[in-house]
């Protein structure tokens, strides 16, 4: 199993924990830190954090999330590797979760929703070394997506 390399904290506010938990869990290999019951799950990545992602049970009845509401858009977990992204795409794909891949120049990311319509990023970010100067998302890191030769990418960017 891959892990994210980090993401601040997040609560979400969920229909149902348990399957929320698991789809968790079982896609991102994520911890559980703490537990209260039906009501509240507290989840890591393993990196030293009590948690970066807590999920609060709102009951199976609830609305939303809403596209053409305020509120949040997406949350995303940094990975540490291209590979793990790889990896991450290919069980996605075991697990019949549809997903996107966004190509934002310095990183590349894959988007797909949890059991509740929360959607999710999970993304690779270039080092900073090997950013553009300018504008830092108009870089052409991954002209093939997640099959990038990396290293030839970024070679080919720094003759530039």
């Amino acid at each position: 199993m891959v892990k994210p390399r980090n993401l601040g904290h997040v609560v979400l506010r969920v229909r149902n924990v348990e399957r929320a938990q698991a789809f968790y869990t079982s896609l991102l290999d994520l911890d559980v830190m703490a537990r209260y019951g039906d009501e509240m799950v507290f989840l890591s990545s393993g990196n030293d954090s009590s948690h970066e992602l807590a999920l609060m049970s709102v009951g199976e009845d609830a609305p939303g999330p809403e596209s053409d509401r305020v509120g949040m858009y997406h949350f995303a977990w940094r990975f540490a590797e291209l590979a793990d992204l790889r990896a991450l795409r290919a069980q996605l794909e075991e697990a019949g979760v549809k997903a996107g891949v966004g190509n934002h120049g310095i990183s590349i990311g894959i988007y797909f929703f949890d059991p509740d319509g929360n959607e999710i990023e999970c993304y690779y970010e270039l080092p900073k070394q090997h950013w553009p100067s300018g504008d830092i998302f108009a870089g052409k890191y991954f002209p093939d997506g997640l099959d990038t030769d990396l290293a030839k990418a970024i070679e080919a960017a720094a003759a530039k």
